[in-house]
């Protein structure tokens, strides 16, 4: 079971809005159990206004995003400007396996809270600080969100239109950067049973994204020059590895980068000459512009039931509605939709062990400072 995996650990959350969450969402889908500790405003995501949105405010007041980000969770709030509260989150650090924030650097260490007077209360923590751009260099204290992080570390440079790169959603860095997190608190707890010895953890949102531009960087610096955008194999410059719209104003994709899957595809739609033009220079106006006019003659109903059977790489663009309701997702038990006066979508871990797929999650519950160190079998000050 997906919960066995760091049954017994403990975690303390102290991050808000949406990428702190995700990370601990993801080691409570491991079974570990999650405080997140809040401080008396509570997490600002909490109060995010649906009609921003243009969407009707839940029964409750709470946001969806929270809720939906916030699942297996106990929330508790802590005011860590208060000398006796800060002396009750210490007795909880003291037994937590895992403490994940995401300060801007320097505020833990204000806060009396820093990495050796969280490593002197207990040697064992795995301690991550989670932030923008990291915990050193010039631009660590920079403000910063997911297009920031997206425009210094290449995720936003060869994305997009040739005019101009595109804003990409949801956000990438973001959840590459929890993700990343996750990887690494868990590889750290190994360590920590196999020796006792905890760990400080420095990971940033902006980072990861720079692990995944091998081949822009490698190419960019084969030619000695940026790569020109949507002129590539994958980035739009290929009619093969394309988003085509339909007559009906859907859009669908093809990713047919094998000759085989490309050949299948070009018999399908009646041009079976198209398999002799894969090779085509990029950009390749001409043949995109050719395979366009063929998907805008029908609507996006027809090519799907057209290439159902079609050994090709083709998937219409599906609306965030449309994907509730797919029968692959479906039968994969990933997304769980809760109705009622207070609705919500949430998405489960995307694994299945031992043939089961991820179990579902319980909702957050919020509980008293008292009750929570009486839980962990801490002393209330």
């Amino acid at each position: 079971m997906l919960k066995d995996f760091l049954a017994g650990v403990r975690v303390l959350d102290l991050c808000q809005y949406i990428p702190g969450a995700y990370v601990t969402l993801i080691l409570s889908d491991f079974g570990a159990e999650v405080i997140k500790v809040e401080p008396p405003a509570g997490d600002p995501l909490r109060h995010v206004h649906m009609s921003a949105f243009g969407a009707p405010e839940p029964a409750d007041g709470v946001s969806p995003f929270y809720r939906s980000a916030n699942g297996n969770k106990t929330v508790v709030i802590f005011d860590l400007k208060e000398k006796a509260q800060v002396a009750e989150f210490e007795a909880l650090v003291a037994v937590a396996d895992v403490l994940l924030e995401s300060f801007r650097p320097g505020v833990f260490e204000r806060l009396g809270l820093g990495r050796d007077r969280l490593r002197a209360i207990n040697p064992r923590l795995v301690h991550c600080a989670f932030s923008g751009y990291g915990q050193t260099g010039p631009a660590r204290l920079k403000a910063g969100h997911d297009l920031n992080y997206m425009a210094m570390c290449g995720g936003l440079i060869g994305s997009g239109v040739a005019e101009r790169p595109v804003i990409t959603s949801p956000p990438v860095a973001d959840n590459a950067g929890s993700m990343n997190a996750a990887l690494t608190i868990t590889a750290a707890l190994h360590r920590a049973q196999r020796t006792g010895e905890g760990a400080y953890l420095d990971v940033s949102m902006a980072e990861p994204v720079l692990g995944w531009q091998i081949m822009g960087a490698c190419q960019a610096q084969a030619i000695g020059r940026e790569p020109d955008r949507a002129a590539g194999m994958l980035d739009g410059g290929t009619a093969y590895y394309q988003i085509y719209e339909t007559e009906d104003g859907g859009f669908v994709t093809v990713a047919a980068t094998e000759a085989k899957f490309w050949a299948n595809l070009g018999a399908a739609l009646g041009h079976p000459e198209w398999a002799d033009r894969q090779n085509d220079p990029v950009p390749q106006t001409d043949l995109i512009a050719e395979v366009a006019a063929v998907f805008k003659s029908r609507p996006r109903a027809h090519w799907e039931a057209l290439l159902a059977e079609v050994d090709t790489c083709f998937q219409p663009v599906l609306t965030r509605q449309e994907l509730l309701d797919d029968p692959h997702i479906r039968a994969r038990g990933m997304v769980v939709a809760h109705g009622g006066a207070n609705p919500y979508v949430e998405f489960l871990y995307p694994a299945w062990v031992d043939g089961t797929p991820p179990p579902p999650r319980a909702p957050f519950v919020e509980e008293s400072r008292a009750r929570v160190l009486e839980r962990w079998s801490v002393a209330a000050k």
